[in-house]
């Protein structure tokens, strides 16, 4: 094993995604996801949709409403004009039918108007006494027309304007729009307030599950409204005091496995102290180092798993000093691989003046884990390298499998097919130290090959 101490290794960067795809949950699997308008409803907040929701509601509700006050308040101005404009054709006719002239000094009245719309005179001269309702033009006006005369037929009409009555429709509409507008934002900022409150306590249970998720076991929301009996209750209660009581269970069922997995391990201590000191009483031969090979193999299975259960139950006190970086990984390396070639000839000063805090004896245990899994699994040479606060160790093997690197290390699983080829639980471990004395770990493949594993540590 090389060691040296230089710049870091680049580990080889994750392949960008195409436009258009996304990373699926199972290993080295992608999936196609299109944008759209459901992926943009989808990404707006609880509070946003159903604020939205009910201004959408009420804006249908405003808008209809207004149709029909229009409506019935337009039917109501065209009735009082059409009845207005015959009753004026009346008293025009009957003064016209007296005095044979037509009085316009009060009205629009005429005898053969040549304004007269085309429909309403066809109707008058075959016989007919109606109404024309004219409110498209720039001036509105109703029409009122009959026939007069024997044989000779003639079209009495009176004509009354409607500006007022049109300026007053348009005044009406216009406090109709206003007020169903100012009842749009009133709901909306209502269902506002009503969906920030029930956002947030959602959002401060998914936060809580984070923290379980991230091993705080103890973590809970104390939802302050119990979910009631009977049907119809708080629903967010229900789901908070769901997911409190399935951290407690878990919490439960953790422990109890962390006190099973300690309490073998600490069993197994005695039997195997006394099977160690009777194995090396065994004449030297092969058998005999098979069984020493087996029982310490065993021994060491046992340390670790009461290791692993000291750090599950975080009971572990770290002993934090200063120590020189680049002396400490040397006597580490040294230890582990019982030289250390090139360390002084390769390096530079730079590592040694580096101090960093942490527990010699941790780290020791982190590097010498990462450096035996190096060799257990990667590729020679396997090689150490300070650079900074980072200590990085590499090897030239196959590299990490892609759910390590996305999922983390897990216990009793390991990137090697066959079987006993390690517990899994030396990465656990490594990582389980490292956040003891407040260091990370953080795993990659480096660009040409080989398996990249670096340790930062934090400055004194």
């Amino acid at each position: 094993m090389a060691l040296r101490i230089t710049r870091p290794l680049p580990p080889r960067e994750a392949a960008a995604p195409r436009p258009g795809t996304r990373t699926s949950p199972r290993c080295g699997t992608r999936t196609s996801a299109r944008p759209g308008a459901r992926a943009s409803l989808n990404a707006l907040g609880l509070r946003w949709k159903i604020t939205a929701l009910l201004a959408g509601g009420c804006a249908v509700v405003a808008v209809a409403i207004g149709l029909l006050i229009h409506h019935a308040r337009l039917d109501q101005v065209v009735g009082n004009a059409r009845s207005g404009a015959t009753a004026q054709l009346v008293r025009v006719r009957q003064l016209y039918e007296l005095t044979g002239q037509v009085d316009r000094s009060d009205t629009d009245a005429a005898l053969d108007d040549p304004e007269l719309p085309a429909p309403l005179r066809r109707a008058a001269l075959a016989g007919q006494r109606t109404t024309y309702l004219d409110l498209t033009s720039d001036d509105p006006c109703v029409w009122a027309a009959r026939p007069v005369g024997g044989r000779t037929r003639h079209v009495l009409s009176v004509r009354e304007p409607l500006r007022e009555q049109a300026a007053e429709v348009a005044d009406f509409d216009r406090r109709v729009m206003l007020s169903g507008g100012v009842v749009v934002v009133l709901a909306a900022l209502g269902g506002a307030g009503l969906s920030s409150r029930l956002s947030r306590e959602l959002r401060t249970a998914a936060a809580i599950a984070r923290r379980i998720s991230r091993g705080e076991l103890d973590a809970r929301i104390d939802h302050p409204r119990p979910p009631g009996v009977r049907r119809g209750g708080d629903e967010v209660a229900e789901l908070a005091a769901a997911v409190d009581t399935m951290a407690a269970s878990l919490q439960q069922r953790l422990e109890a496995e962390q006190r099973f997995t300690a309490d073998v391990a600490h069993e197994l201590r005695t039997p195997l102290t006394g099977l160690h000191t009777a194995a090396e009483l065994l004449p030297p031969s092969r058998p005999t180092e098979l069984v020493r090979d087996r029982v310490n193999a065993l021994r060491t299975l046992t340390e670790d798993l009461l290791e692993v259960a000291r750090l599950d139950a975080e009971v572990e006190r770290p002993d934090l000093e200063t120590h020189p970086l680049g002396r400490l990984v040397e006597a580490v390396a040294e230890r582990a691989d019982g030289t250390a070639a090139a360390f002084t000839a390769r390096g530079t000063r730079d590592a040694y003046e580096t101090f960093v805090r942490t527990d010699a004896r941790r780290l020791e245990r982190i590097l010498t884990n990462l450096v035996a899994n190096a060799r257990k699994h990667g590729g020679e040479p396997v090689e150490v390298s300070v650079a900074g606060t980072e200590v990085t160790v590499r090897d030239h093997g196959p590299g990490f499998p892609e759910c390590l690197l996305q999922d983390g290390p897990q216990r009793f699983q390991t990137g090697a097919r066959e079987r006993g080829q390690g517990t899994g639980l030396g990465l656990t471990i490594a990582f389980g130290q490292a956040q003891v004395i407040g260091a990370r770990v953080a795993l990659s493949n480096a660009a040409d090959g080989g398996a990249v594993a670096v340790v930062g540590l934090p400055r004194a």
